[in-house]
């Protein structure tokens, strides 16, 4: 009886010989009885019809699996750095989850993450924890966010008093005989000095009133002394606004860094690719100890542990992981990890300038 029993039950199964067929339902690649998943696309050889028990038992497959990635990648991220990469480019993909893809969900889970308990949090505290120093990318950011809000406000200031002269007028015809950097410092100085002077919100109206082409460049020019106006009132705002975009900066940032990679181990003979999956990693790691610290540091009320991260943890796991990857000396290494980091600090914040302006302009 026990054995008819397990009979049935096997004989039920979508992986059972009996529902398996000579075509594969996916890719349609030609399949062999003795086929159990499809050696093209790896999808199951099965033409049982879809029941509620199998569908669950794929879906709970599915989570087991992902999770076993995800659980290797966090492991050898924080435990081994360097090796996650090596094992990765030496092929052994399947074990853990892509890198681009892993780097953005885990830094987009950390400003949600902030975002919740910063509204949780009462605004002195915020305030207060936002004052406090600190070092590494946030430090350079809330310099880069402080510098914004004084840049604005000392502009403010000025349009104010620019208000109180009369006009530098400029025709269109005057403009567009100036070279492009002059044209658009002299119009937008122009546009500014008006919006002081008459505060008139609407570009078309004022354009209209300066006798000037109702372009949409001329358009987009006006309407940037609204966002101004805008950030100069809500800096925090800005700022928050800002944080949000800063995994997709990171995104793009990425590949120019990866350039200096690519250089000064051209030798390794390592591709472009592969560095950037390293570079990658790097930043993966930042974001998961960052979610790391940022439960202790909340519930101490400053950025202690986050300081020793960017001090101490930080710099010397960067090292290893140099160190790891790249399979050389220790006293190469560092002298790579001297040069890179200086890079790195130079690069992000040549960087991360342009991006403050661009956010600006789309602001």
């Amino acid at each position: 009886m026990v054995r008819k029993s397990k009979k049935s039950k096997i004989s039920s199964s979508r992986k059972s010989l009996q529902y398996r067929g000579t075509k594969c339902l996916n890719c349609e690649h030609p399949l062999d009885k003795s086929d159990l998943y499809c050696p093209n696309c790896s999808q199951l050889n099965s033409d049982k019809q879809l029941s509620a028990k199998d569908f669950f038992g794929e879906f709970l497959s599915s989570i087991f699996v992902y999770d076993s990635r995800l659980r290797k990648t966090l492991n050898n991220l924080l435990f081994r750095p360097g090796k996650i990469t090596r094992n990765y480019v030496d092929g052994q993909r399947l074990k853990y989850a892509n890198p681009f893809r892993f780097f953005l969900s885990v830094s987009i889970i950390y400003f949600l993450a902030t975002g919740l308990i910063n509204f949780f949090t009462p605004n002195e505290e915020i305030v207060s924890r936002n004052s406090e120093p600190i070092s590494g990318f946030n430090a350079m950011m809330d310099s880069i966010s402080a510098n914004t809000s004084r840049t604005i406000k000392y502009a403010d200031s000025i349009g104010k008093e620019k208000s109180k002269e009369p006009l530098k007028y400029y025709s269109d015809k005057e403009l567009d005989a100036m070279s492009f950097t002059e044209s658009y410092n002299e119009r937008f100085s122009l546009y500014n000095d008006f919006y002081e002077k008459y505060k008139i919100k609407n570009p078309v109206i004022a354009l209209d009133s300066l006798h000037h082409r109702n372009t949409a460049l001329n358009r987009w020019v006006y309407s940037k002394n609204s966002t101004v106006e805008k950030i100069s009132e809500n800096p925090t705002e800005f700022a928050q606004f800002l944080l949000t975009k800063i995994p997709f900066f990171l995104f793009f940032f990425a590949p120019l860094f990866a350039l200096f990679f690519w250089l000064i181990y051209s030798w390794k003979k390592y591709t472009y690719m592969e560095h950037m999956v390293f570079i990658f990693h790097i930043f993966s790691f930042i974001f998961l100890a960052l979610l790391i610290a940022i439960i202790p540091d909340t519930l101490i009320g400053n950025k202690f542990f986050i300081s020793c991260f960017f001090l101490f943890i930080g710099p010397f796991y960067f090292y290893k992981a140099l160190r790891n990857f790249y399979h050389q000396s220790r006293a190469l290494t560092l002298l790579k990890f001297v040069f890179l980091s200086t890079v790195f600090v130079i690069g992000l914040t040549f960087a991360a300038t342009i991006f403050v302006v661009a956010s600006v302009a789309i602001y």
